[in-house]
């Protein structure tokens, strides 16, 4: 948004003003040591962070009997960029890959535009039974019936071995209403009024002005959504033992990390030519378990760039106020 002329000349005031009075700031020995102890903590704390990612990616993009052996640590070696492109050559890893996908597109955005309407209808005082209808939504948030009786529920409903599985219980996410609920209430009520004066219905309003106004703390939802179905393997490994092909690529790395578990109990108790072979399966076991966590760990990574400028404020004023 381009600055108006006074912001201009306050901009420039301010510039002289530090500019001129720039020598009567000084920095006393104590302000220098907490600087340097500030900063010197969130480097240390920010590389810690960011080296697990880095570590893997090394690994993924070096010679596979070099990173069998552990010999990379810090720079990748002989350069080697097959790992991605075998890994979706495994049928069952695309496959579980575009499921994940789907999932997290799918759910996301049914989740989305369901606490955009549910948290806007909760905010009209003339809508039916309002205190019941939204009282009722948020006491689900404090029972849960525990593993048992929701996979019985499940299998009841159909949703076993069932795409759908992944998609309709999230789509009404209380906690997501309540932030988007509060969001709405912050905005000006005038702005309601005047629409509803022209004659705009509940849902043009809700449309053309609620929507728009709302992009902050849809967008901090969505990134909550989609974070939880991406990261989400349970729901596989308990609904879909009868579908490996709806297996989501968390699962896929779980079976791996398994595998390679058990690939290292068997190693104690094997012979020599068993065990050779049984090496060189722990060894390419190694390369895919890594593999795979870049691949499940970057596309999510990337969402984040695009939200944040909306994440913090959404955050913020859709909090939960009293």
């Amino acid at each position: 948004m381009a600055k108006t002329k006074q912001e201009k000349l306050d901009a420039k005031a301010e510039k002289q003003y530090y500019k001129t009075h720039k020598r009567t700031f000084r920095y006393t020995p104590g302000d220098i040591v907490f600087s340097v102890l500030n900063y010197s903590f969130f480097i240390i704390f920010t590389v810690s962070c960011i080296f697990p990612f880095y570590y893997l990616f090394i690994n993924t993009i070096s010679d596979n009997d070099l990173v069998s052996r552990g010999a990379i640590n810090f720079i990748p070696r002989g350069l080697n960029l097959e790992n991605y492109a075998n890994i979706f050559k495994a049928g069952e890893v695309g496959q579980a890959f575009l499921v994940s996908i789907g999932r997290t597109l799918i759910g996301t955005a049914l989740m989305v535009a369901a606490s955009a309407l549910v948290g806007y209808l909760v905010t009209k005082q003339n809508m039916w039974h309002r205190k019941f209808w939204y009282r009722f939504l948020v006491i689900t948030m404090y029972f849960n019936a525990g593993t048992i009786p929701w996979y019985l529920n499940m299998s009841m409903l159909g949703l076993t071995n069932n795409f759908m599985a992944y998609i309709i219980p999230g789509i009404v996410a209380p906690y997501n209403i309540i932030l988007v609920k509060t969001y709405v209430e912050s905005i000006p009520a005038e702005l309601e009024e005047s629409a509803f004066m022209d004659g705009a219905s509940y849902w043009k309003i809700f449309k053309a002005i609620i929507l728009p106004l709302c992009k902050p703390i849809l967008a901090t939802i969505a990134i909550f959504g989609a974070v939880g179905h991406w990261n989400s393997f349970t729901d596989s490994l308990i609904l879909m033992q009868g579908a490996p092909e709806l297996y989501t690529l968390q699962h896929r790395l779980y079976l791996y990390l398994n595998t390679t578990t058990n690939l290292g109990a068997v190693l104690d108790g094997a012979g020599s030519s068993v065990a050779e072979s049984v090496v060189k399966s722990a060894m390419n076991a190694k390369v895919i378990k890594y593999t795979i966590s870049m691949v499940s760990t970057i596309p999510i990574l990337l969402v984040y760039p695009f939200m944040q400028r909306y994440f913090e404020k959404g955050i913020m004023l859709g909090a939960v106020k009293g």
